[in-house]
């Protein structure tokens, strides 16, 4: 059996209309590529950029390592050595400022280091050993090449003497101590007495300025109980105030203006008590008589009128 194809005569098979190549889309720039295009950088550039900082951060690893197994540490001493050899080392030491600070022993400070060479002399450490002495309350240490090192010290200076547990000791307004005191070698400055009393002598500086004419009078005090003052004149008088900055300074100023009308010290009184600051009781040396608190007082002892009132002097044992 034989298959047949029929072919249609006069016609021809249809044909596809040709397809228009398309045309390729151009790609966007990137926003890196337009910055630097902005800026005028070349790829050549960046590209040279790039290699220096992967260098420069292998560089640093190595560096890391190096200064780990203490590498620079000790380069860096030897060329400071070199540097000492050549010249530039401790020779001399210049110290301004000091007056009751032992020369020597700043010397002996300066000249404790592990080298000599300039560049090694730890400034700050010297500074350091220096400010452990009471005498110096600030220390500047400098180098002036090429040999010397300057010290510049600012003393402290003495305001008072603190009698404590048997011991003197030669304070500064701030209460740090200075030096010890020999009985027989005692300044010509007030006595502090007591535990703690070095650590108010600022203040007790402050309660005297309420009372400039006491000031050159003043012996000594005595800090009584942690909480206030006793004061001693160089007549031979004690004055108790009362507790409370406001207090006792109202107290001594009330004090100082009846001493000046009155001339309370040298007058034979052995203590004067204002710790009620209602009244001053004041206490005399050959008396053994008390006389009551609500009598009146002698006239010969009585103190002037205060704030509308009178106020009474007792005279008790």
């Amino acid at each position: 059996m034989s298959s047949q194809i029929h072919i249609r005569r006069g016609s021809q098979p249809r044909r596809k209309p040709p397809v228009k190549p398309r045309k390729p889309v151009a790609k966007r720039p990137s926003i890196i590529t337009r910055t630097l295009s902005a800026l005028s950088i070349s790829p050549e550039t960046v590209q040279r950029a790039t290699t220096w900082g992967i260098s420069a951060l292998g560089a640093a690893s190595v560096l890391g390592l190096a200064w780990a197994f203490g590498v620079p540490g000790m380069i860096g001493t030897e060329i400071a050595e070199m540097t000492g050899r050549a010249g530039f080392e401790v020779k001399s030491i210049e110290v301004n400022g000091i007056d009751r600070m032992e020369r020597l022993t700043v010397y002996a400070i300066a000249l404790d280091q592990k080298s000599r060479a300039m560049p090694l002399v730890d400034l700050e450490q010297i500074r350091g050993e220096l400010k452990r002495y009471g005498w110096i309350e600030e220390a500047r240490v400098s180098r002036r090449l090429p040999d010397t090192l300057v010290i510049d010290i600012v003393e402290r200076k003495p305001a008072a003497v603190w009698q404590n547990n048997q011991s003197l000791s030669l304070i500064d307004k701030e209460g740090v101590v200075l030096e010890p005191v020999a009985l027989d070698g005692m300044p010509d400055l007030p006595l502090v007495i007591g535990p703690d009393a070095n650590l108010q002598t600022d203040g007790l500086t402050r309660l005297m300025d309420r009372a400039p004419q006491l000031k050159p009078m003043l012996a000594g005090a005595a800090w009584v109980g942690g909480r206030r003052w006793d004061l001693r004149f160089q007549s031979g008088e004690t004055l108790a105030l009362p507790e409370g900055k406001k207090e006792a300074g109202d107290a001594l100023a009330k004090f100082a203006r009846m001493d000046g009308s009155e001339r309370l010290l040298g007058r034979g009184f052995v203590r004067f008590d204002m710790r009620d600051p209602t009244k001053l009781v004041a206490r005399m040396g050959q008396r053994q008589k008390a006389i009551d608190e609500g009598e009146e007082a002698q006239p010969s002892r009585s103190a002037p009128e205060e704030d509308g009132r009178l106020l009474k002097v007792n005279d008790t044992i």
